[in-house]
């Protein structure tokens, strides 16, 4: 799943999670079965549809959250209260785009999994998929600064996935702090090109980027969060990182995701369950990696028995 063991090679030059595949075998539920909700309501569920993404309030505690954005700054050996030590050299992305976003190497921590393993986030992706038997994705957490000097980059649209293949896949955004101000980043989607891509790829010349859209006429909508909310997208959704414009406001977030268990693909579940043992971090064109192996003196994180399936070290 790595360029370093060759798994996974559809994630070596695009931007997908490294610790799934790129796309899912199980189709995404549009309910023509019947299958009833858990976690969202009749309206969210015709909003998710409509737009390609959906924000379960409260998905989990805000002290719960709270909790892993303190600790980011500990970990990053930055002070919230300090921005004079915010701005430090980090780890340079080969997807050049996110250089200066904020991309916070940690995978395995135990306030990581708290999260993944918390009973009502497992039950919103069911609700997307339409199916409890999940993995969740291995991936890392942001810490996004205002933009200075020297540390600017550009609010771009992209998709992670190729939306010609038709990939089936959602991604997630738990917020860890309040992400109401227009001005402070965050996450940034076009539902209005998620919806009429179909009518609006005849309109572009054959040779364009099919990871990065001409949004040029297309609204960029901010989606407002507050700590402990989670978004899903669809992997059809173009979207990015919006410029964290504010004065002193930091957009703090994790990044969750879950899709059908591939429990047959050996290889990819023994890599799972390894990086979660050892602490090993995904690499990839979107994943640097950690130079610094910060995690590798933490201890392994407790799973609950939800989390032991999710990760795979069970079977559903």
């Amino acid at each position: 799943m790595t360029r370093n063991n060759g798994l996974n090679e559809a994630h070596k030059e695009i931007p997908g999670n490294p610790s799934v595949a790129a796309s899912s075998k199980v189709k995404l539920s549009d309910r023509s079965k019947g299958e009833k909700l858990r976690i969202l309501t009749e309206e969210e569920w015709a909003f998710w549809i409509h737009n390609g993404y959906i924000v379960v309030k409260n998905a989990v505690p805000r002290e719960q959250a709270e909790k892993l954005a303190d600790y980011l700054w500990e970990y990053e050996g930055k002070k919230a209260n300090d921005p004079e030590t915010w701005y430090k050299p980090t780890p340079s992305i080969e997807m050049s785009e996110l250089n200066n976003t904020g991309m916070v190497e940690i995978y395995n921590h135990q306030y990581l999994w708290d999260n993944r393993q918390f009973p009502k986030v497992h039950q919103a992706f069911a609700d997307i998929w339409g199916n409890e038997k999940l993995w969740v994705t291995i991936d890392r957490a942001n810490l996004n600064l205002p933009i200075r000097p020297g540390y600017e980059y550009k609010g771009f649209i992209h998709w992670d996935y190729d939306p010609e293949t038709k990939p089936q896949n959602v991604q997630g955004v738990l917020a860890l702090a309040d992400q109401n101000d227009e001005n402070m980043g965050g996450f940034q989607c076009v539902p209005e090109l998620f919806r009429t891509y179909d009518a609006w790829k005849l309109t572009q010349p054959e040779d364009r980027d099919h990871f990065k859209p001409d949004t040029t006429g297309f609204e960029m909508v901010k989606v407002k969060m507050n700590t402990g909310d989670l978004l899903i997208f669809n992997s059809l959704q173009p979207h990015g990182i919006r410029p964290n414009n504010s004065e002193n406001s930091v957009r703090m977030a994790q990044y969750i995701a879950m899709v059908p268990a591939d429990e047959e693909n050996e290889e990819m579940r023994q890599w799972r369950i390894n990086t979660w043992k050892n602490k090993h971090v995904p690499e990839g064109y979107a994943f640097p990696g950690d130079p610094l192996k910060r995690e590798s003196k933490q201890p392994i994180a407790e799973l609950t028995e939800l989390g032991e399936k999710l990760l795979g070290l069970k079977k559903w």
